[in-house]
């Protein structure tokens, strides 16, 4: 075994060099989950003034900040943590930038070898720890025992492995873990980069050639929204958008499709020959259901990952593979669509205009006060779904919908902000709480976060499903209404971030709009709330006939 100092140098000269590497790829962003084992890392990463060290208390919100970063930058950020539990807490951060392709790369501390399996404190088995969540993952030898020549490829290939999902290093270390860096091995050549692929089964049957076709555009895609709008617009094909994809203003789309979609002799109609999807599938079970009962083909353009959750999927393809569409012989197909959305999107602003806070009326009020510039970030459940059905065509968001958890929704928003882009989340009350250790990041960095919490007192979209009406009302809310006592505005001041309820539309669009950080607190009736999406949706297609 060597000696203490040449053990304290081995680590420091090492984690130098990985950082130093990684800093060469490009990386400017370091997020450390405090503690011990891990020093020899936080200290290589503190070191470095091309990066932006985020210290989080919460090892959970860490990984959110972390994959927050990956999301608004397309570069990894290096996040850190010391051995034991603290590297479990970062698996759901690590599951949601695996479905969604979320450059990130986790660096884990660890006991070196001999104090593994012996009953070491703070120790656990944390080889192969995220399975196959992660794109590559290693257990790296101690410092001491390893060949200097091979620290740059190593870092090299784990930035590279990370750039369309999680990686995981796992670093051992012996103590002492202070130690001053010798000379670092020299630089090697320039990573090389891997890009995105996008699948393609191939040239397509003649058979999807149809002139009625649809494209459904979701997030994460891996293409330009632009040329999405561009084969529409000569296919003459409508876009049924989704608010992650990007294409709500495009000039075909089409955003009051849920509602519309209700109509049964609208959705009757309307049945297309083919349907082109781009990326994920939108929220909307109704659309997903329209689809399947169509019976048509689908295509399937993008990921991330294969996305076929209905079985229905007769063909990959790029866009490329588009190009022998002839589509519409006439406008009049995207035409009957467009003209139902305009008078569908023409109610919502009624609705809005009466002043009533609900919560379909505070989506689209968030949407539209949106500030250029500055990002949304939205919480899976109900406030997903109320942005893309009612947030028309000002709804552009990001959303964790790879796993479409509910956890680390405003750390995932925080790790865009920290970014310097001014940073809005639409959340509901019980995400929130799930959440409420990101406020002590975001106040302790001053992040400009505008957090707008729908606080309906539980669950909401529960509401919405079988259990509500099948179950006694006491047991229903006792397992899903699940409803909370918190005080959300005291909680966000216990943690420095202003906070403040307010019971006008005209105080969101302020909030959304006012720098922050801030939590504005809305407050709607959950018992009401299945009615009033009734009404919006009804009054949408009341002209429909």
């Amino acid at each position: 075994m060597p000696d203490p100092v040449t053990i304290a140098a081995a680590n420091a000269t090492f984690t130098a060099t990985l950082v130093d590497e990684w800093v060469r790829c490009g990386v400017r962003h370091a997020v450390v989950a405090p503690g011990s084992r891990s020093t020899p890392i936080t200290l290589a990463l503190a070191e470095r003034p091309e990066l932006a060290l985020h210290v989080v208390h919460d090892e959970r919100v860490a990984g959110f900040v972390a994959l927050g970063i990956g999301l608004a930058t397309g570069v990894p950020a290096v996040l850190a943590c010391t051995s034991g539990t603290a590297a479990a807490n970062f698996h759901p951060a690590v599951a949601e930038a695996s479905l969604s392709a979320v450059p990130m790369m986790v660096a884990t501390a660890d006991r070196p070898p001999e104090l593994r399996g012996v009953g070491a404190p703070q120790t656990i088995d944390q080889l192969d720890l995220y399975g196959r969540m992660v794109r590559w993952h290693t257990d790296a030898a101690p410092p001491d025992d390893s060949d200097p020549a091979g620290w740059r490829p190593l870092a090299q290939r784990a930035f590279t492995a990370a750039e369309h999902g999680p990686v995981h290093i796992n670093l051992p270390f012996r103590e002492p873990l202070v130690g001053t860096p010798g000379p670092l091995p020299e630089p090697i050549g320039d990573p090389v980069r891997v890009p995105r692929t996008l699948v393609s089964s191939g040239p397509l049957p003649e058979r999807l050639d149809r002139p009625r076709g649809v494209i459904v555009a979701g997030g994460q895609a891996g293409v330009a929204p632009d040329d999405v709008a561009a084969l529409a617009a000569r296919l003459g094909w409508p876009i049924l958008a989704d608010p992650t994809s990007g294409l709500r203003s495009a000039p075909n789309a089409v955003t009051a499709f849920d509602s519309l979609l209700r109509h049964a002799g609208f959705a009757t109609a309307q049945v297309p020959d083919v349907v082109v999807r781009v990326g994920r599938p939108p929220a909307s079970k109704v659309l997903a259901q329209w689809i399947v009962g169509a019976g048509v083909p689908v295509v399937q353009v993008g990921g991330p990952g294969p996305i076929d959750p209905d079985h229905n999927v007769a063909a990959w393809a790029t866009l490329a593979d588009l190009e022998h569409l002839t589509g519409a012989p006439d406008g009049d197909w995207s035409a009957s669509w467009q003209a139902a959305d305009t008078a569908a999107e023409a109610v919502f602003d009624a609705l809005v205009s009466r002043g009533e806070v609900s919560e379909p009326a505070v989506a689209r009020t968030v949407a539209a006060a949106l500030p250029a510039g500055t990002g949304l970030f939205v919480s899976s459940s109900m406030p997903i779904r109320d942005l893309e059905w009612f947030g028309g065509p000002a709804a552009r968001a990001g959303s964790n919908r790879g796993a479409n958890g509910i956890d680390g929704v405003m750390a995932t928003a925080l790790g865009a902000a920290l970014t310097g882009r001014p940073t809005a989340v639409l959340i509901g009350d019980i995400a929130f709480l799930h959440d409420s250790n990101a406020l002590i990041a975001a106040g302790q960095f001053g992040a400009d976060l505008r957090v707008v919490v729908v606080d309906n007192g539980g669950g909401g979209i529960f509401s919405f499903l079988p259990q509500a009406t099948s179950l006694p009302i006491d047991h229903f809310e006792r397992l899903f209404g699940t409803p909370h006592r918190t005080d959300l505005v005291a909680l966000a001041g216990a943690h420095g971030v202003p906070a403040a309820t307010v019971t006008t539309l005209d105080a969101v669009a302020t909030a959304v709009q006012t720098p922050g950080p801030s939590v504005t607190r809305v407050v709607t009736d959950r018992t009401l709330n299945v009615a009033t999406h009734a009404t919006w949706h009804d009054r949408a297609v009341a002209g429909l006939g």
